[in-house]
């Protein structure tokens, strides 16, 4: 049997991290496709009505987004080393609703806010795909 290398203080910080905010995602599209009145009352009205226009499909990819972070967040928790592939699978999920957001010229106009929170989840999927990525080349996952 081979022998895992021991994780460190801060990988398991991380771990923790990425299930809170990958839970978050998880969340937010939950309320989102549940429609919950009180949660999507905090949005503009448009955006709540863009979002009635979604095609199931891409629905479906944020649903590998968000469900692939959390997946990869819990797999962390467990040192397994399918973790690395969760967060692929999350990553792909990302590509594929940013790039339909992004050419869809029905959506509706975007904030400064919302430009910095898209940038913080593709820096942060993207840090623990590789991060992931790094702990099992290190020996961390099994």
């Amino acid at each position: 049997m081979v022998e895992k290398a021991r994780a460190p203080a801060w990988y398991w910080i991380v771990a923790v991290l990425a299930v809170i905010w990958n839970g978050f995602g998880c969340f937010d599209y939950v309320m989102t496709v549940t429609r919950n009145v009180a949660y999507l009352s905090a949005f503009p009205r448009e955006y709540v009505a863009y979002l009635d226009t979604l095609p199931l499909w891409l629905v479906g990819f944020w649903a590998l987004g968000v469900g692939g972070g959390l997946a990869g967040a819990l797999l962390l928790l467990r040192r397994a080393r399918l973790a690395a592939a969760a967060f692929g699978v999350s990553l792909l999920g990302l590509v594929v609703t940013s790039v339909y957001q992004w050419r869809d010229t029905e959506a509706p106009a975007i904030s400064s806010a919302d430009v910095a929170i898209s940038v913080a989840i593709w820096l942060i999927a993207l840090a623990l795909l590789l991060f992931s990525l790094r702990m099992l080349r290190a020996g961390v996952l099994r």
